[in-house]
């Protein structure tokens, strides 16, 4: 089964197709073909699999981190940042960590981190000069202080 999975995983990425797609064909293949379980079980395990309450936090921080940003809290919350660290060379990367660090405090929670402060970092970001893939990149590796605090 490993090897079937391989093997189309990879004629379909010499084909050209998106790796996304690619990685569910090839999946999708090797369990139709070899695998030992029926696939009405593997449909109804894949259900489920997320019909969790847990999962539902999830549109909720994202809502949160919007009435937040609405509400002009995350706008504050990054100028005091940038307000303790401005004037340090590279100042505006450590506002961004140093507001996700004050915001994971406040939801604990990554996914509204990002979705919270995301938009306003990168915005600020970009309109000093970062490039807009290290904004990116610095607001994603610091959105994730909220999960490791645990």
């Amino acid at each position: 089964m490993i090897t079937a999975l391989i093997v189309s995983f990879v004629i379909l990425a010499v084909a050209s197709v998106p790796v996304a797609v690619g990685l569910g064909v090839a999946v999708f293949i090797a369990v139709c073909f070899f695998s030992p379980f029926p696939l009405v079980g593997i449909a109804q395990r894949m259900v489920t699999g997320i019909d969790s309450f847990v999962l539902i936090s999830i549109p909720f921080f994202m809502l949160t981190g919007r009435l937040m940003n609405e509400g002009g809290i995350t706008d504050r919350l990054f100028e005091f940042a940038r307000a303790l660290v401005g004037p340090v060379r590279g100042g505006l990367a450590h506002a961004n960590v140093l507001a996700s660090m004050i915001f994971a405090g406040m939801s604990g929670s990554a996914v509204a981190d990002a979705g919270g402060l995301g938009m306003i970092e990168i915005k600020a970001m970009a309109d000093q000069g970062y490039r807009k893939e290290f904004a990116a990149a610095v607001t994603v590796s610091s959105s994730t202080i909220s999960t490791s605090r645990r």
